[in-house]
């Protein structure tokens, strides 16, 4: 068994397992010194768009279509962005040497000698992708999740807003005050929807898209539609 495990032809196979083995050892020591190799890994990892969305824009010469890159198709795929990524590389390194091992092996049996290195080594990477797919996506199910309370300025289209400092006029937008569905207060620039209409310091109004980054708005049409109207405190005059 030694033998066969160290011959040179399944050399990468044992690398890989010796690999794995050291990261697993690397990560608890990170980890007792409160740096974890894993955030650092994930850190050096491109951002992946996991919705993966296409964007159309359309102007007069025709479509212009943003999809997902390749590079970002396929790291979406291994479940990238969803488990930590040293997660899926004990999980590929394990199923590459365990993979590996077990071509050769069959090797050995069927036809009496060894698999040459490239081939084998390209049978077992081809057949690790779909199970770091497979057993990430059974992690990333099973694995708690960080919490967060971070909110993007899209979602704050539909909410009720209040004029917080000056008059807000077309071209001319003013600070008010939105309540994000988590209680926190941001501070956004508001103009009218319409050009003709003037929000004084006060006005409830109904967020009803973004340019840039200003808000346009239109009256609240419902008091169903409430918002908190407390004064902003005045030592945070900025917008966010």
């Amino acid at each position: 068994m030694i033998a066969f495990i160290l011959a040179n032809q399944n050399l990468p196979f044992a690398v890989a397992l010796a690999l794995m083995l050291l990261i697993a050892l690397m990560e608890g020591v990170t980890t007792i010194l409160g740096m974890g190799l894993s955030g650092i890994l994930d850190s050096l990892m491109p951002e992946v768009d996991l919705d993966m969305d296409v964007d159309l824009d359309t102007d007069i010469d025709g479509p212009d279509i943003h999809t997902a890159s390749p590079l970002t198709r396929m790291l979406s795929w291994l479940r990238i962005g969803q488990v930590p990524v040293l997660v899926l590389l004990v999980i590929f390194l394990t199923a590459f040497g365990l993979i590996g091992f077990g071509i050769q092996s069959l090797a050995v049996r069927t036809i009496g000698n060894f698999l040459p290195r490239l081939p084998a080594m390209g049978g077992a990477f081809v057949l690790s992708l779909p199970l770091v797919r497979f057993f990430g996506g059974i992690l990333g199910r099973i694995m708690p999740k960080d919490e967060t309370e971070a909110v993007t300025e899209q979602s704050f289209i539909g909410r009720v807003a209040v004029i917080t400092t000056g008059n807000a006029r077309a071209g001319s937008p003013a600070q008010g005050k939105v309540i994000d569905h988590y209680g926190q207060a941001h501070y956004v620039m508001i103009a009218p929807d319409q050009e003709d209409d003037v929000f004084p310091q006060g006005t409830a109004v109904l967020l009803v898209s973004q340019q840039g980054a200003t808000f346009t708005a239109i009256r609240n049409p419902s008091a169903v539609l409430g918002a908190r109207t407390d004064n902003p405190d005045s030592n945070n005059p900025h917008p966010s």
